[in-house]
């Protein structure tokens, strides 16, 4: 007996029709980040080059500044070297965390690197920003492509080292990427290089900290605990220190909030990190599921 199904002569449009069908049902029923995803998403926009210069300069120290290198977003390929510095540091504005497996538009935040984060750290960034803007990649296949890259030793713990993240604004993530908010906040800090660190190792407390220094570690959810190389000891400024910065960054957060609304911080909003005081505005993003 013949258990196989006859199609009809004139089935081929159907049955391509059928597969149009379950392809496109899947796509609403599975998450965002999956792999009806998007690639075309993936395009930022263009940040005037002289706004993002000064911008991702109010990273580092102001010492360090005039001999940095300075690499600009070119959405449709990536970063690019815009000023060749001498003193080992790189600073950019990071547009994408793929740790998040998602492409926003609204992430923004000013990174610098010292010479050792400049080599084992950065490319990362600058791989990541070359495949969202290829756009043959959605961003759950860039994840998984860092992660492949990690546990094959292509990417490497840093050594000793330091970022400084000293702008008077970023919008970016707070929380795993299980479940976050992105928020917009005046957060100026410094951070050493702490390869696999976790909360526990910097806290008496079960299971985390009671205050600053903030461990971050955004990967235990995608690499499993103690297994992250890109892993910093967050050290925010004091609030005079802060304060100071907010006030020396005036015309910059003017033509940046002329730029885009999201870069405002409303009077009055305020978040607490713990014993950190974090001013930032923003809303909270369900869990991925």
């Amino acid at each position: 007996m013949n258990n196989s199904t006859s199609l009809p002569k004139k089935s081929p449009k159907v049955f391509f029709l059928l597969i149009i069908v379950l392809i496109a049902s899947q796509c609403l029923l599975l998450p965002q980040n999956g792999f009806c995803q998007k690639a075309g998403d993936s395009k930022l926009e263009k940040m005037p080059a002289d706004l993002e210069r000064d911008y991702a300069l109010s990273a580092l120290p102001a010492d360090l500044r005039k001999e940095a290198s300075v690499y600009l977003l070119d959405p449709t390929k990536g970063y690019y070297l815009a000023r060749k510095g001498s003193n080992g540091f790189v600073t950019f504005v990071a547009r994408t965390e793929w740790e998040w497996s998602e492409f926003r538009q609204d992430v923004v935040a000013p990174m610098s690197y010292d010479a050792e984060g400049a080599r084992a750290i950065f490319p990362v960034y600058r791989d990541v920003a070359a495949m969202r803007a290829s756009g043959k990649y959605t961003a759950l296949q860039i994840r998984n492509i860092v992660i492949d890259r990690i546990r094959k030793g292509i990417y490497k713990a840093p050594k000793a080292g330091i970022s400084y993240m000293l702008a008077p604004i970023m919008r970016w993530y707070v929380g795993g990427p299980d479940k976050y908010a992105v928020m917009t906040m005046n957060m100026p800090h410094f951070m050493p290089y702490e390869p696999y660190l976790t909360n526990e190792g910097v806290s008496a407390v079960t299971g985390g900290h009671s205050g600053p220094p903030y461990v971050g570690n955004a990967a235990p959810s995608v690499l499993g605990a103690k297994n992250n190389p890109f892993v910093y000891l967050i050290i925010p400024l004091g609030e005079a220190e802060t304060a100071k910065t907010i006030r020396d960054n005036k015309e910059l957060l003017k033509r940046l909030i002329d730029y885009k609304s999201y870069f405002k911080v409303e009077t009055g909003t305020n978040a607490a990190l713990n014993s950190g005081k974090v001013h930032c505005t923003g809303h909270a993003k369900p869990a991925k599921t």
